[in-house]
């Protein structure tokens, strides 16, 4: 679809580099918990190729093995790029023990491992949808040793 005034937007600024949006008050850590783990585009995607996404490792690596039709789509690629980085952060907050999500200034979403180290799971996620390197499974693994 082609809009005049979004197509020279978008190319003043780039495509998007994923962003999470939150609502004042809320629920705090567990309401951003399940905001960044709707991942409805992926899960759509996932869906539609019989993949059940059950926030298990298992499911990453079946994401890892799914023919990436996506790759020619560039108005999709960032989205599920995004959205592919939410699910591999929620997988690793929900199996890793003292894992946790924490948004940065700038309002991106990072993975905080309880080492202190923190994963920039979207940049991971976009890398994936773009390449399929690095795996989100081998993501996971890496991060699960730690």
């Amino acid at each position: 679809m082609e809009i005049p005034f979004l197509d020279k937007w978008r190319k003043r600024r780039g495509s998007a580099d994923g962003v999470a949006v939150f609502p004042e008050g809320g629920d705090g850590p567990a309401g951003y918990a399940e905001l960044l783990a709707e991942c409805e585009l992926l899960r759509s995607l996932a869906q539609r190729e019989g993949v059940p996404l059950d926030d298990t490792a298992a499911s990453l690596e079946a994401l890892d093995q799914l023919v990436p039709r996506w790759r020619d789509d560039e108005e999709l690629l960032p989205w599920l790029g995004n959205d592919a980085g939410l699910y591999l952060g929620t997988v690793v907050v929900r199996t890793v023990p003292g894992a946790a999500w924490r948004i940065l200034s700038d309002g991106r979403p990072v993975v905080r491992l309880a080492s202190g180290r923190e994963i920039d799971v979207v940049s991971d996620g976009q890398a994936w949808a773009a390449s399929g390197v690095p795996e989100l499974s081998q993501v996971y693994a890496e991060v699960a040793e730690f």
